[in-house]
Parts: structure tokens; C-alpha cells; sequence
């Protein structure tokens, strides 16, 4: 096992990494406040995992309400929060009773969200048990639901108490999904991490046939970049905006063809490359290093291609994005391969371009 700190001061964390921790109550005990859980998870992982963790819990003689939602990014909705709200209501729990979220990126954002909300905050857990999860969405306290006009937009910064990553859950996760992880992994490299991008290149294989040190080591320096953004900038006010490379572009994707269509990290994929593209045409990137990029993405299975929905739909949609401020839009771009700027420069004929350029 590999543990991390995400250092917030009195808001601080661990990370723990490695496989087996689901049944480590020891690493769990210490972060509740009573012997009551809740336990919320999708229709997918509970046959997989719900009873698992229910019976490391319940070994400490710890109560266990369980709590499963439907699965899949059109779920996460008011709607569905408030499925998690009446389970929490009907059960008269109270606000040091701790939500664990047992699941992907939907469940965790979902979970962290309901846990800021009820009764103004409750203490949460996240068991990411999907490679994007455990590399990203698990860490740093973002929580959210999705609006159709735009992705993530209603929800609140929240840090859980634990991150416990077990690398055996991806034993399980269809290779679809594996691969749309891969698409997180890649934006560390990509954005602050030369030599893990390198090695990236090196070992992508591995990755794909799942080889557990390649997949540990993945995940544990994925963890350790995100974490050193988010204790430099829990709130997103400078630094960690870098993280969202390829996701405004994302997002509209996800947004314009409906919540679910694209798995997250394909979007991302796909966003990242018009991204890159972007970055070329102001001359930042050479196309060799564009190749570069994609070249890495095809290896991965992921596409680099975005549909195309007309460059005027891209921008429509990213208009509403979190990073406009005083209505100019700021995309978060490459000045080489490992560093990032979050930058307005770019006009809307460029950015078109980009997109035209990107898209099938």
C-alpha cells in the first residue's frame, strides 16, 4: 500500500493506494465519527462490491445502510440526489453519520454533493472503483450534479475524509471505461509531468493489459499531481484550473450529444486534442508535437476525434463553462508537452478552427 496527503490543513487527507484495502477496516475506523454508515453505490458495483464493504464495516460493529442509485451520467441529477436525501431522512441519520461513495465518478460527485448539503455537511468517504475515479475525480473535493444546458454546473467544493483507492476493483471495470481513465492519467503527463508522459509512452501496453505495478504506479503519480495542485489551490482560483485540460472542449461533447452518449474520458480525449490543435495554430506547439499527443491517445484506444457538431454548437456550449470570467472564455492550453497556461487569447475564428479541425 502507498498512502498520499492532500495537505489543507485541518481539511487534510490521505490517500490510500493498493489492493486488498476494501477489507482494512483499520484504515477506516479512524475517520468516523460514529458506528453508522451509509453506504451509497450504483446498480452495476453493488453486485460487485456493495457486500464486500458492508461486511468490512459491519466486522467493527459498525450499522450499514446501503443505498443504490441508477447507474450511468444521466442519472446525475437532482432527481437522483434526492433519492440519497430521502434514504438519509427516512433513516433519521444524523450529521456525524458518514456517506461512503462506492463507485465511479458519477457516485463520488453525487455523494460529496449530498454530503455538503445535508443537514450543511456531513462527513464522506470516497472508494473510487474506476480507473478515472481513483486517478481524479476522487480527489480534491469537487462535487457536483449536471444542468442540460451544462456538465458539473450546480454543486459545491467539499473534501471527503479518506480516499481509498484498491487497485483490485479495476479488475473488474470493462475496458471501455479503463480506457476512458487512461484520458486523466495522459492530462498529468500532459500539463505539469514530462517524464510521466514519457513513461506513459513507454508503458501504455502494460496499462491496457492491465498489469497491476503499472496500474499502481499509474494511479499513485496521478494522486501525487493532483494532490500537489489542489493544496496550492483548493478553490480553483489560479493553478488548479490547469487541471480541466481538454475539458471545456469535453464537456460541450458530453453536453451536446446528451449525458451518457460519451463516457467522460473520451470526451476529455477528444477535447484535449482540439486543445492541442488550438495550441499549435497560436504557436506554442510544433504539429510534430501534436502527433506526439495524439499518437499517445490512439495507443490508449481512446478517440481523437470529436463529433462534429458545428464549431457555433462548441462555442454555444462553452459559453457556460466555469472558467468565463467577465464573458471571455479561458481554455486551458499547451506551451509544450508538460506545461500547461490557462489562457483568453485566443480568438473565436481560432478557436473554430481548432474545432473544425478536431472534429469528424
Amino acid at each position: 500500500m502507498q498512502t498520499l496527503q492532500v495537505a489543507l490543513d485541518e481539511r487534510s487527507y490521505p490517500i490510500h493506494i493498493g489492493r486488498g484495502l476494501l477489507q482494512q477496516i483499520e484504515l477506516i475506523t479512524p475517520h468516523l465519527k460514529q458506528k453508522r454508515a451509509v453506504i451509497v453505490t450504483n446498480t452495476t458495483v453493488a453486485p460487485l462490491y456493495l457486500d464486500q464493504l458492508r461486511s468490512t464495516l459491519e466486522s467493527a460493529q459498525i450499522s450499514v445502510l446501503p443505498v443504490v442509485i441508477p447507474d450511468g451520467e444521466a442519472y446525475k441529477t437532482w432527481g437522483t440526489l434526492n433519492l440519497i436525501f430521502d434514504a438519509l431522512l427516512e433513516a433519521r441519520c444524523e450529521r456525524s453519520t458518514t456517506l461512503f461513495a462506492l463507485g465511479g465518478g458519477v457516485v463520488g460527485d453525487m455523494v460529496g454533493f449530498a454530503a455538503a448539503c445535508y443537514q450543511r455537511g456531513m462527513p464522506f468517504i470516497q472508494i473510487p472503483t474506476t480507473l478515472l475515479s481513483q486517478v481524479d475525480s476522487s480527489v480534491g473535493g469537487k462535487t457536483a450534479i449536471n444542468h442540460p444546458l451544462g456538465k458539473n454546473m450546480i454543486g459545491a467544493f467539499y473534501q471527503p475524509k479518506l480516499v481509498l483507492a484498491d487497485i483490485g476493483t479495476l479488475d473488474t471495470l470493462p475496458d471501455r471505461e479503463l480506457k476512458a481513465g487512461l484520458a486523466e492519467v495522459i492530462k498529468y503527463g500532459l500539463i505539469r509531468d514530462l517524464p510521466f508522459f514519457e513513461w506513459l509512452e513507454a508503458n501504455m501496453s502494460y496499462l491496457l493489459a492491465r498489469d497491476p505495478e503499472a496500474l499502481a504506479y499509474a494511479v499513485q503519480r496521478s494522486c501525487a499531481n493532483k494532490a500537489e495542485v489542489v493544496a496550492a489551490d483548493e478553490r480553483e482560483t489560479g493553478d488548479r484550473a490547469l487541471l480541466n485540460l481538454g475539458h471545456t472542449f469535453g464537456h460541450a461533447i458530453e453536453t451536446g450529444l446528451g449525458y451518457g452518449e460519451w463516457l467522460h474520458g473520451e470526451a476529455v480525449a477528444a477535447g484535449t486534442l482540439i486543445a492541442a490543435r488550438l495550441s499549435c495554430l497560436l504557436g506554442w506547439l510544433s504539429a510534430d508535437d501534436v502527433l506526439r499527443i495524439e499518437k499517445l491517445f490512439v495507443l490508449a484506444g481512446l478517440p481523437v476525434k470529436g463529433p462534429a457538431l458545428g464549431a457555433g454548437r462548441y462555442l454555444d456550449l462553452m459559453s457556460h463553462d466555469k472558467k468565463v470570467i467577465d464573458g471571455r472564455l479561458r481554455l486551458v492550453l499547451l506551451t509544450a508537452i508538460g506545461k500547461a497556461v490557462v489562457s483568453d487569447i485566443a480568438t473565436a475564428d481560432q478557436i473554430g478552427a481548432a474545432i473544425d479541425a478536431g472534429c469528424t
